[in-house]
């Protein structure tokens, strides 16, 4: 059974030609009919362009409005594409291009979700290793970004010693003075960059969000 369904816009040619070569997809391929219902794109992963539809403005347009589904233009060369697509593949491919290039962008997809996530109005990218707000951003150390998770997790404040056993493990060079120094550079750095002084809090019990 196959993981992702792939919606393609295309001639009646190409159509055809991908109906013969289905069953060497990695994915499930249904083909769009002009006059069918274009407001089910949430049971599809991928849409695929023909060029033939790419110079179609209303068609894009609506295309595009679905932000939230992978698009990838199948073009010819030297043929200009929208940068609102994530990627595009070379007419004439292979099916080893096709499977590879839509299991790639699919990869991505879920790579750069699981790594961006919203702290207040600040954005943590764990990937890059970077706490952005606008244009703005500050590069954060492994160890910064696991006091951030650690904080998101939890309610309430997390005492010293519970930040020490979580991020650091009982480190035998580790201690409560290196909790202390690693959130004061922390907020050093987030208020040289963003002049907040509030993002990292505390109280009697110890530091929250």
């Amino acid at each position: 059974m196959h993981k992702f369904n792939v919606l393609t816009f295309g001639p009646k040619n190409f159509n055809t030609s991908l109906e013969e070569l289905k069953d060497y997809f990695n994915f499930k391929l249904i083909f769009h009919l002009k006059d069918s219902d274009q407001g089910s794109y949430k049971d599809y992963d991928v849409l695929l362009v023909h060029s033939d539809f790419l110079d179609e403005n209303n068609f894009t347009n609506n295309l595009f409005k679905k932000n939230d589904l992978i698009k990838i233009a199948l073009s010819k060369p030297n043929q200009i594409i929208s940068a609102k697509f994530h990627d595009k593949l070379l007419l004439p491919f292979s099916v080893s291009e096709l499977n590879k290039i839509i299991e790639n962008s699919i990869a991505k997809k879920k790579f750069s979700k699981n790594s961006g996530i919203i702290i207040k109005e600040y954005n943590l990218d764990k990937n890059e290793k970077k706490l952005s707000r606008g244009n703005n951003f500050i590069s954060l150390t492994e160890k910064e970004i696991h006091l951030l998770e650690l904080f998101l997790k939890n309610v309430g404040s997390i005492s010293k010693d519970e930040i020490l056993k979580k991020v650091w493990k009982y480190a035998q060079d580790a201690d409560t003075h290196t909790v202390e120094t690693h959130i004061y550079r922390l907020r050093k750095k987030i208020k040289n960059k963003f002049s907040d002084e509030k993002f990292i809090l505390n109280d009697k019990k110890g530091y929250y969000l």
